[in-house]
C-alpha cells in the first residue's frame, strides 16, 4: 500500500539521505522530496534516485522554475512539489512526464493549476488555509483531485483533515529536521504511519 504521505526532507545533506530515506522507506512512506534550497539538493535526489528509484516516488520541493524542472528530471527525480502555482513550471513538469503538485491557498490558484495540468494539489500554507478553509474549496474541486495538506497537518489531526477532504499529507518538520540522526528519522515515520494507517482503516 502506498500511503499518501509525502515526506519533506528540508535541509538534509547529501552525505547522509540515503541513511535517512531508508528507514522512511522501512517504515512506509515511499514519497520523498527534497526541497532545493537544502544544501546540493541535486546530489540528494540523484543518489535516492539511483537507490531507491524503483521502489519510491523521489524528486524536489521548493521548484520555482522551469530550468529547476529540468535539472531535477536530469537528477533521477520524478516528483516536482511548488510553494505555488506557477504554470511554467507545471507544464514543464507535465512535458517531461514527471508529476506535479503545486501549493495553491485559493479556488483561483487550484483551477488555474489544474488546467495547467498538474496532478493534485498542495495545500500550502495549510494552516492558514484551515480545515474549515479546505472544506468549503474542498467542495468545488473535481473530487477525483488528490489534495494534500502541506503545513499545520500532522499525526494528531489527520483524521479532521481527512474529514474536510484531504487525500494525504507533506509532512516537514514533523518527520526531519536539520541534524536529525536516522534513527530520530524513523521514529517519526513510524509515528506518522500508525496515525495515517488508523485514520485511513
Amino acid at each position: 500500500m502506498s500511503r499518501e504521505v509525502i515526506a519533506i526532507l528540508r535541509g538534509v545533506k547529501p552525505d547522509e539521505v540515503v541513511g535517512i530515506c531508508a528507514e522512511i522507506l522501512e517504515a512506509g512512506i515511499d514519497r520523498i522530496e527534497v526541497p532545493l534550497n537544502s544544501p546540493q539538493p541535486l546530489d540528494s535526489i540523484a543518489a535516492i534516485a539511483k537507490e531507491f528509484g524503483s521502489n519510491a516516488l523521489i524528486g524536489a520541493g521548493t521548484v520555482l522554475t522551469p530550468d529547476d524542472v529540468q535539472r531535477v528530471k536530469d537528477a533521477g527525480g520524478e516528483l516536482i512539489v511548488s510553494p505555488d502555482a506557477c504554470v511554467p513550471v507545471i507544464e514543464k513538469t507535465k512535458a517531461l512526464g514527471m508529476q506535479s503538485f503545486p501549493g495553491v491557498i485559493t479556488p483561483t490558484e487550484a483551477f488555474a493549476a489544474l488546467r495547467a495540468g498538474a496532478d493534485g494539489l498542495k495545500i500550502f500554507p495549510g494552516d492558514l488555509l484551515g480545515i474549515a478553509g479546505l472544506k468549503a474549496m474542498r467542495a468545488v474541486l473535481p473530487p477525483e483531485v488528490g489534495v494534500y495538506a502541506v503545513g499545520g497537518a500532522g499525526p494528531d489531526n489527520f483524521a479532521k483533515w481527512i474529514e474536510a477532504g484531504a487525500n494525504g499529507f507533506g509532512i516537514g518538520s514533523g518527520i526531519y529536521k536539520a541534524g536529525m540522526s536516522a534513527s530520530e528519522v524513523r521514529a517519526k515515520a513510524d509515528a506518522i504511519v500508525a496515525a495515517y494507517d488508523k485514520v485511513t482503516a
